[in-house]
């Protein structure tokens, strides 16, 4: 039982031991504090060189965002829904973005979604999506000083140099068209620069990446719609579609696209993420690839574990009994914690689109307000400038870290514009029909 010994293994009793255990210790000691006195402070220097360089690099090319929720945030606001006045950006909000956070940010141009779920079946997607609009419009009117409506590349230029944030407007679902290129048109004139083919949901013309697949890609009639997208400079984004439709898309599109929220496959195998394949058009096409921070997207342990979460099911109790469910699934979830995505996990995912697609087709697309969870280190948007400094870490040059932030995106709605111009010199506005171009029976899809 080594009766008489203290923790060190000497003998209590042994004092020339004791001396000289005591002087080695104390020289021990002395080494560590010096070295873990040092290597704090050395990493730490490190650490606020890389994110000064990053505040540097975005103070001179201020973020542009592909993607954040707000307006739906306000929409659903828990205390004052649709409250445009109650949601105050200038005070702290409960979701991820206001004033404070947006300057710590960086964020010189953020496209705000107007997203309308395609589950919605009572009064149809038009009044969700112009709801939507005036939400966003009213939001972006209310602080003059801080906002300015964007609707070209130009434009957010000029709302830079007034010490203001770009504010687009960006639909996420072509449901919201309800199959119709007029439709389409006037969304466009309400403001909308990019329109995501489908949201989560097979529409009669393309199918959604986490739903069935119905037509192999676009039909002719979704053909159609990304041309008329082309004609009037609205960014075609193939983000939420499936792989076929991405592919269909590159082959029709006489515009650079974008992905507005996606980020890759090749490490985090979930459907909304993109192949391999479809990175390397990018250079071809042109676009941009706008990385995203949806922790299942960028963590396959996030993503199993949701897997897990949505396949669960009570035991021994009726689903009937709410409460017995609920206590139930309280339970499971306090025995399984979601795992945390984190930022060098989304740094891997810019990283892999830069090496696949290349340093002039990766950018930004956070999605905040539109996630629960975030990953750590990025938790709002006045976390930006941390993920620049890993980026800088990793041996980003200052060159490509301003075409991540800005200038890719800048380019590829400048394209737009540019391939807008030429095709409204000859081409009218389509009368296409979706039973036209697809057959009577075009709108049964299962």
């Amino acid at each position: 039982m080594n009766i008489g010994r203290n923790l060190s293994g000497v003998r209590c009793g042994d004092t020339t031991a004791r001396f000289r255990l005591c002087c080695s210790s104390l020289r021990l000691s002395l080494f560590l504090f010096t070295l873990f006195s040092l290597m704090p402070a050395s990493a730490m220097s490190q650490t606020d060189k890389s994110l000064d360089r990053a505040k540097a690099i975005i103070k001179a090319a201020p973020i542009i965002d592909g993607h954040n929720d707000l307006a739906w945030e306000i929409r659903t606001s828990k205390t004052a829904p649709f409250d445009v006045d109650a949601y105050d950006l200038r005070q702290t909000t409960p979701g991820h973005t206001d004033f404070a956070r947006l300057a710590a940010g960086g964020i010189g141009g953020q496209f705000w979604s107007i997203y309308v779920p395609g589950e919605v079946k009572d009064s149809g997607y038009a009044k969700i999506q112009l709801e939507e609009f005036d939400i966003a419009r009213r939001f972006i009117a209310k602080y003059p000083d801080k906002f300015t409506l964007a609707l070209t590349a130009a434009d957010i230029e000029a709302a830079n140099k007034a010490g203001r944030i770009a504010s687009l407007l960006g639909m996420e679902g072509g449901h919201a068209i309800e199959n119709s290129l007029g439709a389409l048109r006037m969304y466009y004139d309400l403001g909308a620069r990019y329109m995501t083919l489908t949201h989560n949901v097979t529409l009669d013309w393309a199918d959604a990446a986490l739903d069935k697949p119905v037509h192999s890609g676009l039909t002719a009639f979704g053909r159609e719609v990304v041309l008329e997208m082309n004609r009037l400079g609205m960014m075609v984004d193939l983000s939420h579609v499936s792989p076929g439709v991405m592919s269909d898309a590159l082959d029709v599109t006489q515009s650079p696209v974008i992905f507005s929220h996606s980020s890759a496959r090749a490490l985090v195998d979930f459907p909304r993420n993109i192949p391999d394949s479809i990175l390397a058009r990018m250079p071809k096409n042109g676009g941009v690839v706008m990385v995203t921070f949806v922790p299942a997207f960028v963590s396959t342990e996030v993503m199993q574990w949701e897997k897990k979460a949505g396949d669960w099911k009570p035991v021994g109790v009726a689903e009937t009994d709410t409460a017995a469910v609920k206590a139930q699934r309280e339970e499971w979830l306090k025995a399984n914690p979601s795992p945390k995505a984190t930022l060098s996990q989304v740094a891997d995912h810019i990283d892999h689109v830069k090496k696949v697609a290349g340093a002039d087709h990766v950018g930004i697309g956070s999605d905040f307000d539109g996630i629960d969870t975030t990953p750590t280190g990025l938790e709002d948007v006045s976390t930006f400038p941390a993920l620049f400094a890993e980026l800088i870490r990793r041996g980003w040059s200052d060159e490509d870290l301003k075409k991540l932030a800005r200038y890719n995106v800048l380019r590829v709605l400048k394209a737009n514009e540019q391939v807008a111009a030429q095709l409204q010199k000859t081409k009218r506005p389509s009368v296409q029909t979706i039973q036209q171009l697809d057959g009577a029976a075009a709108q049964a899809v299962p």
